[in-house]
């Protein structure tokens, strides 16, 4: 079985001009993809979560560049793009006790789909209950482009 759990970069930045340009651009140099992009910023500094197709290869590069780099595990669930279909979602998970500490979309989307990525509090606990459910919780091949499932 393939892993369901993705591992996610967070990139820790100053905000200032140009600073996620080199960060992509040093990125594509080395021939990693972003497949999901989420950025959390203040008026001194961001957190840039990614999704690359070579995690290994991307954070060794950022890390050669100097920035601050964290590896974390985040889920992805495709779900219907139909309104309501998050609130369902979310509504399990918190009658379930999980909190949601994050979310943002996946660079894929038909008519009537949607993949986005979670982080909760309890990363097993979520996957448990979003299988259980009978949510369709995606590996890591179908993120980084491997399969189509």
């Amino acid at each position: 079985m393939e892993p369901l759990k993705i591992r996610q970069v967070s990139v820790f930045l100053e905000n200032r001009s140009g600073r996620m340009a080199k960060i992509t651009t040093t990125l594509g140099e080395f021939g990693v993809s972003i497949r999901a992009m989420a950025l959390a910023d203040t008026s001194d500094f961001g957190i840039l979560r990614l999704v690359l197709t070579d995690t290994d290869t991307g954070v060794a590069v950022l890390k050669d560049k100097g920035y601050t780099v964290r590896v974390t595990d985040v889920l992805a669930v495709r779900m219907g793009d139909h309104p309501g279909s998050l609130g369902e979602l979310l509504t399990v998970l918190e009658n379930a006790g999980l909190n949601l500490e994050y979310v943002y979309m996946l660079n894929h989307h038909t008519d009537d789909q949607a993949v986005l990525i979670f982080r909760f509090d309890n990363q097993d606990r979520a996957l448990d209950v979003l299988i259980e459910k009978g949510f369709d919780v995606l590996g890591e091949d179908f993120v980084l482009g491997k399969t189509s499932v």
